[in-house]
């Protein structure tokens, strides 16, 4: 753990705080006239995805959190665990289904995903996606004729299950492009 102070803040890093880990998505150091400065960070849980935002004495410690991504392969799902194989050792992994948290909605089997390390605990923190996933759309209803006037959307069901809304000319069977972050489709494949 590497002790640093508001100013080596950065959109990305992670930080130890109020005993959880979290990443910094957004910071902004405010000199309010006479008062004193402070940060205003806006902060995203490794632990329950929860976003949060506090402000911090500027100069104040932190205690910066050194992480690793490992790439590892999805296998398949093992009661309430997932299973990954790493691609260099072929060591298979046991991830519990809390950790992997809202991923599962775009993994797919045998797709490589990053696997996160507290580095100094080597404990698996996360699962991180790529951000963009090409899924398959295995149920949708049928457009309904004259709907394409405006930007009308539907539901739609992909191969891993996730249910997203996509424009009315999407079929079954089409392949499309997802956006991770968001869980909004991007175009057909």
């Amino acid at each position: 753990m590497a002790a640093g102070t508001t100013s080596d803040l950065r959109n990305g890093i992670v930080i130890r705080y109020n005993n959880d880990l979290y990443q910094v998505v957004e910071f902004q150091h405010v000199a309010p006239g006479n008062w004193r400065a402070f940060v205003r960070m806006k902060l995203k849980s490794l632990t329950t995805g929860k976003v949060i935002e506090d402000r911090v004495r500027a100069g104040a410690e932190i205690d910066i959190v050194r992480i690793e991504r490992r790439p590892m392969q999805y296998l398949y799902r093992e009661g309430d665990s997932f299973i990954f194989m790493d691609n260099d050792t072929f060591d298979q992994i046991p991830v519990s289904a809390e950790l992997v948290g809202d991923a599962v909605r775009f993994m797919k089997e045998n797709e490589t995903v990053d696997l996160v390390y507290d580095a100094e605990k080597d404990t698996i923190i996360g699962v991180e996606l790529p951000i963009f996933v090409n899924l398959k759309v295995v149920e949708t209803t049928v457009a309904v004729r004259g709907d394409t006037a405006t930007n009308v959307t539907k539901p739609a069901t992909l191969e891993t299950g996730a249910v997203i809304e996509v424009p009315a000319f999407i079929n079954e069977g089409d392949v499309l492009k997802i956006d991770t972050r968001t869980g909004e489709y991007i175009t057909r494949v």
